[in-house]
């Protein structure tokens, strides 16, 4: 096969995980890795090096948007990134120490545990409970658009939030996604924030987690170009082209084609894991 025609075949497989990844709202990263490993044999490490340039390019656009349109709570944001940061840092470093195969048992875990919270409907939570002490102090506690104006809402179990941040990083780092799913279930289910005000702030800390630990896998020599490009452009063309899509397609649908696909790979990578074949 030539580098041409691999470049190819990868984008176009980046192209429908980043489209998959837009039409369920958990980013084309928890595809990229199992696809890039199963499908093209690609070692596991420059697959999470390629995934994680991937996970920058279309946070970044994205992030900017929520932002503009008053979703995002920045705040919140740049105070657990510096959880997340160092623990993608420190996920990065334990990645050249840690074995393929646990990495790929890891992996599989996670995307079961993502198919299963891709069905997990949000929780409403009422948005005049008393804030946590540091919410105060750090002023985190604020507001988002709804139908009806802007509504405020408070900020709690901070510390609880942050711990969980610093293992978010740890595994985008280990495993190359943007591991927005346990971003989201921070603070959505811990520090208590509106469903889209924690799906948004997530989004825009993706990026930047994702920088952290790509930087480590570039010194190391883990993100490859050749590959890394057609994946990053490949995920933000069908990204693109989800987000068109979303707004006409049955989401219970997409969901059950997202897990369906999810559960596929989750069983295969935790069959190689298990086997030593990766």
């Amino acid at each position: 096969m030539t580098i041409l025609l691999l470049a190819t075949l990868v984008a176009a497989g980046s192209f429908c995980a980043g489209m998959l990844g837009a039409l369920t709202g958990l980013g084309g990263g928890i595809v990229v890795v199992p696809m890039l490993t199963i499908l093209f044999h690609v070692d596991l490490r420059y697959a999470v090096g390629a995934s994680l340039v991937s996970v920058i390019a279309t946070s970044s656009g994205a992030a900017a948007a929520y932002v503009r349109e008053g979703y995002t709570n920045v705040r919140v944001g740049i105070f657990l990134e510096v959880a997340t940061t160092v623990g993608a840092l420190a996920g990065a470093a334990l990645a050249g120490w840690i074995p393929t195969s646990a990495l790929a048992v890891l992996f599989g875990l996670v995307l079961l545990y993502t198919a299963y919270r891709s069905f997990q409907a949000p929780e409403e939570h009422a948005t005049t409970a008393p804030p946590h002490p540091w919410a105060v102090r750090l002023r985190l506690n604020g507001s988002y658009p709804t139908a009806k104006g802007m509504q405020s809402y408070t900020v709690q179990g901070v510390p609880a939030g942050f711990s969980v941040m610093f293992l978010a990083g740890i595994l985008s780092a280990l495993l190359g996604i943007g591991s927005g799913v346990v971003k989201v279930l921070a603070m959505d289910r811990t520090m208590k924030l509106p469903f889209k005000v924690s799906t948004t702030t997530s989004n825009f800390m993706i990026g930047v987690t994702a920088a952290a630990s790509a930087g480590v896998y570039l010194h190391r020599g883990y993100i490859e170009p050749a590959l890394a490009f057609p994946v990053m452009l490949g995920v933000l063309a069908g990204a693109l082209v989800g987000a068109r899509i979303l707004t006409v397609a049955k989401t219970r649908s997409l969901r059950v084609l997202f897990t369906a696909v999810v559960v596929v790979l989750a069983a295969e990578m935790l069959y190689k894991g298990a086997t030593g074949g990766l």
